[in-house]
This record gives C-alpha cells, sequence and structure tokens, in this order.
C-alpha cells in the first residue's frame, strides 16, 4: 500500500536541493524545498509536513535560529526534524541544533543509501505517529487531546449547560438471545457507525455505547451555537433513519429493529478517568434525567426535558407526554415528543429535514455531502453501462482516492477537498447520457442535481468547472482543477498503469474504437509524452517518475513488436 509524507528542505544550497531532490524523490515523497526562512514558515503554515530537512551550516539564514522558533510552534510539534551539517565533531553547530529540537543529522556530502535509511526510519515513525493520532482522536474529544498535548493533563471542567443524548434499541436483550454474537455484533456496528456519521455531522461528540446504548453530548466539547437544536436534529435523523430500516425489513419480511431517543440539558462535569486505560466521560444528575427519558420513550419515538422543549420548541413540533418520575433522584420531570421540525425551517416542507436558514443558524454545513454522495454512486452502481469496464464504479473511488491524497498533501481545507470529491463524483456521471463529450453531460447533470443536497450556486459553479477543466481541451487554472485533472491521470505513473489501460483498451473496442497492438502503444506513447502533462507540484514529485519509467516500458514493448514482425 501506497503511503505518502510531505518532506520540506531548508536550504539556500542548489547543489544541496538537487542532491536530496534526487535521492529521495519517489516513494511516496512530496519533496519540497524552501530557499529561505520566510519561504520555510509560508509553506508550514499551509501543509502538513512529516520530516524537516534544515541546514545548519548556511551563513545565510539561521538554522539554529530556525530551530528556536519552532520548537514552541505548536503546528511543528510532531515534524521530525533533522539537520544538515557538514561537521558532525562534538563543539559544532551539530550539538546546538540537537539541543534545539533536531532529532538526528544528516551529514555532507551526502551518502544516498544512508539518506534513504534514515528517513525511512522517521517516515514509519511518521505513520505510526499519525495512527496513534487518529486513535486517539476516536477515543478523546478535540479539546481534551489540545489539553493534554499543551499542558500534558486534562482537568475536570463544569458546562452550566451541557446537552446529554442517549439511545438504546427496544428489545435487545431478546434479539440478543435470538441471533449469533457475529451477527448481533456486526447489526449494532452498522447502526452505530450511521449514529456516529450523525454526531460528527451536528457536531456531537460521541462519548461512548453501552451494549446497545449509545451516548453523546452537546455544547460540552465543542463551542458550536444551539447545542439543544444541534442534537434535536441529530436525534430525528438517527429516528428517521431506524424508521427508514424498519420500512425495508418490513417489505422483505426480515425482523426490525426499534429505537428510543431520550435528550436533556443541564450542568455537568467532564474530565479523563483511569490511569492506565484512560476513559473521557462526563458526570452529573443531567446524564441520570437524560437516561430516564430514554428509558421513558417509546418505540421510534424521542422523549425531551421540559428544559429542552423550552429552548427548541420555536424549531420543533412537539408535544406533552407526561410528568416523568425520576428515580433515586426523587421528584418528577415533565417531558415532551420531539415530532419534526416544523415546516418553515424544513426542507421543502416535510419537516424531516433542516432548511438552510437552520443549519446556518447552527453553523452547520449547509451542503449534505453525505446523501449527495450516496445518490450519484447509487446511480453509477446501477446505470452505467457495462461496456464501461474501465470508466467504473472503481475508477471514479480510485480517483477520488488520488484526488483527496493530493489536496491533502497540497494544504487544501476540508471544504475545498469537499467540493473536490463532488466534482470526481460527477465526473464521470456524464457517461449516463452518452461516451463522448461526457464532461459537458456531468456538469448539467452537477447543476441540475446538486440544488437538492443544499449547494449553493456559487459552490455548483466551482464543481462545475473543476469537471470542465477535465475535457480534451480544458486548462485547469484554479488549484482544485488542477488537482481533479492530475487525480484523473494518476495511474499514468502507478506500478499497476498496464493492468488500467489493458482495461481502456478494452472499454473503447466495446464502443467500436478498434487498434491493432503497434497502434495501441503509439496511441499510449503520444498522449504520455506530447499530450499529458501533471499539473501540481505534488503530483509531478510523487508520479513524474513512475510516468517516465511507463514511457520507457512502452518504448521497450514497441522494439520487441517490431522487432518480431
Amino acid at each position: 500500500m501506497e503511503r505518502f509524507i510531505n518532506i520540506l528542505i531548508i536550504d539556500d544550497n542548489l547543489t544541496n536541493q538537487r542532491g536530496l531532490r534526487e535521492i529521495l524523490n519517489g516513494s511516496g515523497n512530496n519533496v519540497l524545498v524552501a530557499n529561505s526562512v520566510y519561504e520555510a514558515m509560508a509553506i508550514l503554515k499551509k501543509r502538513e509536513i512529516g520530516i524537516l530537512l534544515i541546514n545548519i551550516d548556511s551563513p545565510f539564514f539561521g538554522g539554529i535560529e530556525l530551530l528556536q522558533s519552532l520548537k514552541e510552534a505548536s503546528s511543528v510539534k510532531n515534524v521530525y526534524k533533522i539537520v544538515l551539517t557538514e561537521n558532525s565533531q562534538s563543539g559544532s553547530n551539530l550539538v546546538k541544533g540537537l539541543n534545539e529540537g533536531a532529532i538526528d543529522f544528516i551529514q555532507k556530502p551526502f551518502n544516498p543509501n544512508l539518506v534513504k535509511a534514515k528517513i525511512e526510519v522517521y517516515k514509519s515513525l511518521y505513520y505510526k505517529d499519525q495512527r496513534i493520532g487518529q486513535l486517539l482522536e476516536n477515543i478523546f474529544p478535540e479539546n481534551v487531546l489540545n489539553d493534554l498535548n499543551t499542558n500534558g493533563k486534562f482537568s475536570p471542567k463544569r458546562v452550566e449547560k451541557g446537552v446529554v443524548l442517549f439511545t438504546d434499541f427496544v428489545g435487545f436483550s431478546q434479539k440478543a438471545r435470538s441471533i449469533s454474537p457475529l451477527k448481533l455484533l456486526k447489526k449494532l456496528e452498522f447502526y452505530f457507525t450511521k449514529f456516529d456519521e450523525i454526531t460528527e455531522r451536528f457536531k456531537l461528540e460521541k462519548i461512548k455505547t453501552i451494549g446497545d446504548s449509545y451516548m453523546a453530548l452537546a455544547g460540552v466539547t465543542e463551542n458550536a451555537p444551539e447545542p439543544e437544536v444541534r442534537a434535536c436534529l441529530a436525534a430525528l435523523e438517527m429516528r428517521n433513519f431506524m424508521i427508514n430500516e424498519k420500512e425495508v425489513a418490513l417489505a422483505m419480511k426480515r425482523e426490525y429493529w426499534e429505537i428510543r431517543i431520550g435528550i436533556h440539558t443541564g450542568p455537568l462535569v467532564s474530565g479523563i478517568i483511569g490511569t492506565k486505560k484512560f476513559s473521557f466521560d462526563v458526570w452529573g444528575d443531567t446524564v441520570n434525567i437524560a437516561s430516564r427519558a430514554e428509558q421513558s420513550s417509546e418505540p421510534d419515538r424521542i422523549l425531551i426535558t421540559s428544559p429542552v422543549n423550552q429552548l427548541v420548541s420555536a424549531y420543533f413540533e412537539t408535544e406533552f407526554h407526561a410528568d416523568i418520575e425520576i428515580k433515586k433522584r426523587g421528584g418528577n420531570e415533565e417531558m415532551y415528543f420531539l415530532n419534526e421540525i416544523k415546516k418553515e425551517l424544513s426542507l421543502y416542507g416535510e419537516g424531516k429535514t433542516a432548511n438552510t436558514d437552520l443549519l446556518r443558524k447552527c453553523e452547520l454545513a449547509t451542503v449534505d455531502f453525505q446523501h449527495m454522495q450516496k445518490d450519484i454512486l447509487n446511480r453509477l452502481k446501477s446505470l452505467l453501462p457495462d461496456e464501461l469496464i474501465y470508466h467504473d464504479i472503481a475508477h471514479t473511488a480510485n480517483v477520488e482516492k488520488a484526488a483527496v491524497r493530493f489536496a491533502r498533501l497540497e494544504g487544501l481545507s476540508e471544504y475545498e477537498i469537499m467540493l473536490l470529491r463532488t466534482a470526481v463524483y460527477y465526473h464521470d456521471a456524464g457517461f449516463l447520457v452518452s461516451y463522448h463529450d461526457n464532461e459537458k453531460f456531468g456538469m448539467k447533470l452537477a447543476e441540475y442535481h446538486l440544488p437538492a443536497f443544499g449547494y449553493s450556486p456559487d459552490e455548483i459553479q466551482i464543481v462545475v468547472k473543476i469537471i470542465g477543466a477535465t475535457q480534451h481541451h480544458g486548462k485547469p487554472e484554479t488549484i482544485l482543477e488542477k488537482i481533479m485533472c492530475d487525480a484523473d491521470h494518476d495511474y499514468f505513473g502507478r506500478a499497476d498503469y498496464a493492468n488500467v489501460s489493458k482495461k481502456l483498451r478494452m472499454e473503447m473496442e466495446n464502443m467500436g474504437e478498434t487498434m491493432t497492438d503497434l497502434e495501441w502503444i503509439d496511441f499510449q506513447l503520444s498522449y504520455l509524452e506530447h499530450q499529458h502533462e501533471y499539473y501540481t507540484e505534488t503530483a509531478r514529485n510523487i508520479r513524474d517518475g513512475g510516468k517516465r519509467a511507463r514511457i520507457q516500458e512502452l518504448k521497450t514493448q514497441r522494439t520487441e513488436l517490431l522487432s518480431n514482425q
């Protein structure tokens, strides 16, 4: 599996730059160069860098001073800093560099094998750091991780108005006895994965699952507005998802699952417990009341407490249910059923999905990317002609993967990546209409379908231009358009080029474009050598070497073919 990393060389010596580029290019290394501290800081601000190579011998900029300034920069705390020096003796700049945060050195003149070996070691450590970071993000909220990274600890915090959401499945114990443990686990994973997507979209924080119960928070670990409204929107989407699954199961005469949901708001204390196995959790009466609301709810219904109802009744249709006794604490709590979004605040007045006004009030994304993605992928899977064995759903997935990779290495924002991914999905949608001029039809389909998923006219125009840049005579201008073009032809520099191009040839034959073996080789060479180019620095760094290798392979095949005739 290919893995990729940004490596930044900070050196004003052109000989050093060229030498390191020749040694390091390829193998997933996106090698960037900064000739000055100013250029370096601009790159570090925009991109995620894995390894820094800093010349500490240069008389024109202070490598040691740069290390000192980077020491306190949070954006490069996890970057592996390696110094370049001619003198590895004690008392030299090397000692100063190591004292200022460098973890290793590379001596000049460069030994290619030693340089590669050292870089591979730190690349491996970088990838492990990334994996650990991803695991920690799945365990702890972002604010907790920030505190742990900055202070080494997370102090308990009190929140006056936190929102707690609980769900559980009706009759779970009976279901658990009637199916195998493996099937039960897969079923829970399916539902909880969907709940994770929903909580993330509405900026809630999943805390834990306890058996069949799912717990999430709003207004505790994030600063987004309207936490009660966001929690209710998330609950409605969970409820509606479960109802849809139930209707499908009934239609197919299969067993179905039902859900209960409860929400309460009030004071909470959050913190980390444990000394070896850490866990983030919240405590307080608010948790108990939210749990009681969930237990008192009915199948496929959401029960909210009076404090929540007072804060959200302007946005949702609710109805009084009962005064519910709160066990252990004593006393009663008024509770209300949350039924749907008010018609005037919902998309198409259906009461199910929030319109853009309500989403903006909660500072939520107005684009429903997940449903757009599901819709277009279903269309491609079911409607693409069988003759398209190259421009199939796997091709779309590969282009998306390459586009996201290039975008992250180039330092694009998540919003920009979302627009880019949208363009990738609709890029080949034109094949649903016509094999020729497919981009033109893909652009029209995007203009027609995307408004239904909350895309603004400006966002749709960006997507359309990205698709248009891949036309035969198109010329990409923006970074998004350049990445789209590079991702579409990412395989030109990959080791699986021969297998992918074989599929293209078979597809062209299916569409009536037949070539001899020699014509096919010449067709490829003409395009690779004289027409195609990679537009982004990242794609050139990562794929140009592989592309040159593919060209040489094709030339060798051509020579062998001619000699055998």
